[in-house]
This record gives C-alpha cells, structure tokens and sequence, in this order.
C-alpha cells in the first residue's frame, strides 16, 4: 500500500510572476488585499484590457521574525504568468502591482489544509521542521505558503516551501 509522502522535493523554472507587497497588522489583512489587487490585474486592469487566466499555485513570501516566532509585517502575495505573457506581461494599471522575474526555485513542500492564518502557518512551518530534523539545505527566514484554492474554500489545499539554498 501507498501512503501519502510527508513531504517532497521539486524544481520549479524562472519565470515572470505579478507581485504585491503588502504590511497589514494581520496577515489575513495583506493577502486578502493583495490577493483582490492580483484579481483585478488578472481580469481586466491590464494593458490589454482582458482576462488574463488564471494560474495555481498562488504565492505568499513570508519572513519570521529575528526570535522566528511571528510573521514579520511584510507579505509578497504573487502571480504566476500564463504562458503566453512570460515574453511580454501585460503593464497592470495599479502600480501596487511590480512585474517581477524570479529566479529558479527549488524547494521541499508539505501539503495543508483549511485556513491560511498567521497561527495556521507558524504552527505548519514548526511542524516540518520537527519533521525534517536539523538541516542547514533550507533558509530559516523565508518560506512560502502556496494556495491552490479559492481562500472561499473551508478546507482548501496549500502547502508550505521550505526554500533549499542553491
């Protein structure tokens, strides 16, 4: 029988991403915005003026503070591109919005589920360090939590990177 992984391994290219940096007293606060502004690009608020498609999973970069025990503040919420605007990504109209080019990413991930809060992801990230044990492979500052459902959703599927060092 076939369990589960606990965790995997994965290689993703680089590519074009629409990004968003928000600061909200809660981190609930900076995605929900954040995530509203990437809607409206990824709809009609584009050079182009049309829906653009929409791409999973959707990224927010966090960073823990010095004592690793809070989010810092600061949350970049991104877009990954759809194919055929990696050469050309349409200009958004809101200039909270950066085009932003990231370089390849390898990371180790773990899937989640429910609502993505502040306590959730702490909670998740001390989680997959008790699994993974001490390893110096991966950052300790920033990780990722990736969205792949509507945050609608009650018990929608995310996961958490851990970033490995190049």
């Amino acid at each position: 029988q076939c369990e589960e992984a606990a965790y995997e391994e994965r290689w993703y290219p680089a590519g074009k991403w629409a990004c968003v940096t928000k600061g909200e007293p809660m981190y609930e606060q900076s995605i929900s915005m954040s995530f509203m502004k990437l809607m409206r690009y990824i709809c009609k608020e584009n050079s182009v003026g049309c829906y653009l498609g929409m791409t999973v999973p959707v990224l927010n970069e966090i960073h823990l503070t010095k004592e690793g025990t809070e989010l810092e503040r600061e949350v970049v919420t991104a877009y990954y591109l759809p194919g055929e605007f990696q050469q050309n990504p349409p200009v958004p109209t809101d200039p909270d919005i950066h085009i932003t080019e990231r370089a390849p990413l390898w990371v180790i991930t773990r899937v989640f589920y429910g609502m993505t809060t502040e306590e959730t992801i702490l909670r998740e990230i001390s989680l997959f360090w008790e699994l993974l044990g001490s390893t110096d492979t991966v950052l300790r500052e920033t990780y990722i939590v990736a969205s792949y459902e509507n945050p609608s959703i009650p018990q929608r599927r995310n996961e958490i990177w851990f970033i490995c060092r190049t």
